[in-house]
């Protein structure tokens, strides 16, 4: 019988800590634990959503119970690794707080907790988007949180930290998850694609990466829907056109525009998007997230032709645009406007900078010029 198709953010899912992309900070501090033999009895890892926070939980798991462990490197092939992985292992249970939420599924829970484990070495117990617990489900489960048997750790995941009751909260070891950098998810997007025997052009793994605003399984999802769409090649082109983005140079060109005032130019451009399709929401972002860099270089390189002060004001435009953008009539002359204003703000500089400019003029002069008044009629 033919293997059914697993999608690649199954089939690519790390199942050694050295795979974890982007978060080596808690990585390190995991492995630290289990080689110095100080496993905490309950973590919270948080952070947006496909960044790795179950995968995280689940190589603890393995690491925790692996024949060889507790291990920094769980080996992937005994029994009980093998049970975490595909998710049979009686020691292992993975609870969805969506779904098991009750304060009755949380006390068979604390009832489960007394046995010994059958196989590893510890009862493991992670509990996924853990705020969806009620307050009755927090409550029967605090108890065992302040004094829980030796053999049980728990695992909570959650995208929404703030939810979790404090006095949860401050029984854990809390970990923050990053957004993934676009660069790390490129490369391993990269490197999935040879192993696929897949062509993608670099431009194209950009794309995918600057879309899946800092998820790694969503930017897994993406090169997946890629693949089914193009075969065996695909284009930054193909990105562009199946998820109406702009590409790199547009930004750009749209970018300088803003900053030189050029109305005309943003129309046209604007004009030419919507004939293309393309995601005006997403297009505003991609300008916000250009000019935050060029924000970066202004702050580090104050001579530059455009002020930090001039950049923030532009940010704060666009910004200010996006609710405007997603909940208005029209996105096209919303987007518009918000380029409209945004080169307006171009346009005007700061008191400050005018300031620092004149002040700098002053600097230059000879020593006799800067003595003179600067009204000739009043000597």
């Amino acid at each position: 019988m033919e293997q059914a198709y697993q999608v690649i953010a199954r089939k690519w899912r790390p199942q050694v800590f050295e795979d974890v992309v982007g978060q080596e900070h808690i990585v390190r501090t995991l492995q630290n634990a289990i080689e110095r033999n100080r496993i905490a009895h309950a973590y919270l890892l948080v952070g947006p959503r496909g960044t790795g926070k179950t995968t995280t939980a689940r190589i603890f798991a393995k690491a925790l119970n692996c024949e060889k462990g507790p291990t920094v490197r769980p080996c992937n092939e005994c029994a009980s690794c093998k049970a975490i992985t595909n998710g049979s292992s009686m020691d292992v249970l993975e609870i969805d707080g969506a779904s098991n939420n009750s304060v009755d599924q949380i006390r068979d829970l604390r009832d489960d907790v007394r046995y010994a484990p059958s196989q590893g070495y510890f009862n493991i117990y992670i509990i996924d988007e853990v705020h969806m617990l009620s307050s009755a489900a927090f409550n029967a489960l605090l108890k065992t949180l302040e004094e829980p048997p030796a053999h049980v750790k728990f695992i909570f995941a959650t995208t929404e930290a703030h939810k979790v009751l404090p006095t949860i909260v401050s029984r854990c070891q809390r970990f923050e998850l990053k957004p993934i950098a676009a660069t790390l998810i490129a490369e391993r997007l990269q490197h999935i694609a040879e192993a696929e025997n897949i062509k993608v052009e670099p431009a194209a793994l950009e794309a995918i990466a600057r879309l899946a605003s800092g998820g790694m399984r969503d930017a897994q999802s993406t090169l997946d829907q890629m693949i089914a769409f193009c075969g065996e090649e695909i284009t930054a082109q193909d990105v562009e056109d199946v998820y109406g983005l702009l590409s790199a140079e547009r930004i750009v060109h749209l970018r300088d525009a803003i900053l030189q005032g050029d109305e005309q130019t943003i129309l046209d451009s604007v004009d030419a998007l919507d004939s293309e399709g393309r995601d005006f929401f997403r297009a505003l972002q991609d300008i916000q997230q250009d000019f935050s860099g060029l924000l970066v270089e202004a702050v580090k390189n104050p001579s530059a032709k455009v002020s930090s002060a001039q950049v923030t004001q532009i940010l704060s435009t666009l910004r200010d645009a996006e609710k405007t953008l997603l909940f208005g009539l029209s996105q096209k002359v919303n987007f518009s406007i918000a380029l409209l204003n945004a080169a307006e703000a171009a346009k005007s500089r700061s008191l400050d900078g005018i300031i620092r400019e004149v002040s700098s003029l002053i600097k230059q002069l000879p020593e006799d010029e800067k003595k003179k008044p600067l009204n000739p009629q009043s000597a």
